[in-house]
């Protein structure tokens, strides 16, 4: 199955959710105020989220009167490209030594997410070191051993409960020393209460900084797709500690309102990087625009 095929898979739920009433919303023959509340009733449907729909109705009707569109199928294609201009971010490649930092809450499926990155960036060949940081969660460290052990990949961890910072400059040293091209971090998603969360993130993100200066350093936020507007509140949360680069959106195959991408995107202004779409150890896959606007709207 190839990459499209796999992304048009894992929306199968949200094209379902929404097909019919798109379908019925772009064969009207007017663009009136109908068809514009029927288009808004179809994004807040794919929980596209009030903002992002809002902002689109408005840049919608604003093409429309420039260009002097007067049907919903001519106003189609400019629809597609105002979606994907919400959801289309440059990434600067990947330097290498790379080092990503992952956070998030339990739950979102965090270290499975790290896990299948190990193999996504092995199967290119580059060698991978996993940072076992979160010391907080029992069996944290073992499950992301077991990932390690599926990817053929070191794992450096120490006791549960023992300092997150110290692991990860461990971590950090083992990498220097056997030139390792790809750090992953795991970190804690839970503490006793936020502030320590916070504060250990912090404390990790300056271990980096200090110690590995020389890496291509990107934090990552992971989220599940399938909580909706509840995985926006969440970046605003680990923000505060570690300025975010991007997102690795999972379980985007479990949900009906996969128009949450652009609501994260277009709120927060994060790109989406990688959309999980199924259990395998491939399927977590990079983000494409077109790709996403395909899946769902076409």
């Amino acid at each position: 199955m190839g990459l499209f095929s796999k992304i048009a898979e894992g929306l199968k739920k949200t094209k379902e959710n929404i097909s019919k009433k798109f379908y019925e919303t772009f064969k009207g023959k007017l663009l009136d105020d109908e068809f514009y509340d029927n288009l808004e009733e179809l994004l807040l449907t794919a929980d596209v989220g009030a903002l992002a729909t809002e902002e689109l109705i408005e840049e919608l009707k604003d093409v429309a009167f420039k260009k002097k569109l007067t049907t919903p199928e001519e106003a189609k294609q400019v629809f597609f490209r105002l979606i994907k201009s919400k959801i289309d971010f440059e990434i600067a490649p990947y330097e290498y030594p790379l080092c990503i930092l992952v956070a998030g809450v339990n739950g979102v499926g965090k270290t499975t997410a790290i896990g299948k990155l190990a193999h996504y960036f092995t199967k290119q060949g580059k060698s991978v070191l996993l940072a076992a940081g979160d010391t907080f969660r029992a069996a944290a460290g073992e499950q992301l051993q077991e990932w390690g052990d599926r990817s053929k990949v070191r794992v450096i961890k120490h006791e549960e409960g023992a300092d997150a910072a110290a692991v990860v400059y461990d971590a950090i040293m083992s990498a220097k020393a056997k030139n390792t091209d790809v750090l992953l971090i795991d970190t804690a998603g839970r503490l006793h209460v936020k502030k320590n969360l916070m504060d250990e993130l912090a404390k990790i993100n300056r271990v980096v900084e200090r110690n590995y200066p020389e890496a291509d350093y990107r934090t990552f936020i992971v989220l599940d797709a399938s909580t909706g507007q509840n995985a926006v509140n969440q970046v605003d949360i680990f923000d505060e500690a570690i300025d975010i680069d991007g997102i690795v959106l999972t379980k985007l195959d479990g949900t009906a309102k996969g128009g949450v991408v652009v609501a994260i995107c277009a709120e927060k202004e994060i790109p989406v990087l990688y959309v999980g779409v199924g259990e395998q150890k491939d399927d977590l896959l990079p983000f494409d625009a077109d790709d996403f606007v395909k899946g769902i709207f076409e």
